[in-house]
């Protein structure tokens, strides 16, 4: 099926299970402007059923820039805050929606471009790509969630360096903070974030909704908390149907059995 053109600034690609959605303002670096965050969480709010898991990725040279500065208007702290908590709820949309979502990042993750990166569960960045908080530098704050995700994926003393001094990661220095859990060849990071999505869209669906919905909330609580939030996920997801029957397959030799990864060449 060819990608549809959801909006001026969205396609949506079906690719079997997995959704496939792409920034398309490359002539802007793919900056964010209200319309797309919008276009956005409906997206993530229309999957049908039959979508397993989603990729998010930019069309052009850039993953997404950041905030589309053209289209920051005059507002009063009222209208600034509800202008944020517009942009946090189509963020959790995607954190908190009905799928796993991959980004495929290159080029740049900058200001509301990493606060977008953020919001997914895992990131697959190629050597291109780099990482900045800019705001800083003009006056403004974070305001699509990034305050709360990015010192989540890199700590907050990270995270105050960047919007202090202007810092910039590179592809490498970024994954080993944390910014990516991979890091592939240049133009290779939309292939891997699929292949990873596939892959994510054969697990139970218990599974994936323990970890991109219970897992994070586990690790606001008290440990105490954490712990009888996990014992109660724990046998939601043993007590599915779907769970029983992988362990069944697993016991009578009719799984895949973890092998040692191989050593990079």
């Amino acid at each position: 099926m060819p990608a549809t053109q959801i909006s001026a600034d969205i396609s949506l690609d079906i690719r079997g299970p997995v959704a496939v959605v792409r920034l398309t303002r490359a002539a802007k670096r793919n900056a964010l402007n209200d319309a797309l965050v919008l276009a956005l969480r409906e997206v993530f709010e229309s999957f049908t059923p039959d979508v397993k898991a989603a990729v998010v990725d930019g069309d052009g040279e850039h993953f997404c820039a950041g905030l589309d500065l053209s289209e920051l208007g005059e507002r009063d702290a009222v209208q600034g805050m509800h202008h944020s908590r517009m942009w946090h709820k189509a963020l959790d949309a995607l954190q908190f929606g009905t799928v796993p979502v991959v980004a495929a990042l290159h080029g740049a993750v900058v200001g509301g471009g990493l606060e977008l990166a953020s919001a997914c569960h895992i990131r697959v960045a190629d050597e291109s790509t780099f990482y900045a908080l800019p705001e800083g530098s003009r006056g403004i704050f974070v305001g699509g969630g990034g305050s709360v995700r990015v010192p989540r994926l890199v700590g907050v003393a990270r995270m105050t360096d960047m919007m202090l001094t202007g810092r910039v990661y590179n592809a490498q220095d970024g994954e080993r903070a944390g910014f990516a859990q991979y890091l592939v060849p240049e133009g290779q990071a939309l292939a891997k974030a699929v292949e990873l999505a596939e892959k994510i869209a054969l697990n139970a669906p218990a599974t994936n909704f323990a970890l991109t919905h219970v897992l994070p909330r586990i690790a606001d609580q008290s440990a105490d908390h954490g712990l009888m939030t996990e014992a109660l996920m724990a046998a939601v997801a043993q007590s599915a149907p779907e769970a029983k029957s992988r362990v069944r397959a697993f016991l009578e030799g009719r799984a895949a059995k973890v092998e040692r990864a191989a050593t990079p060449a």
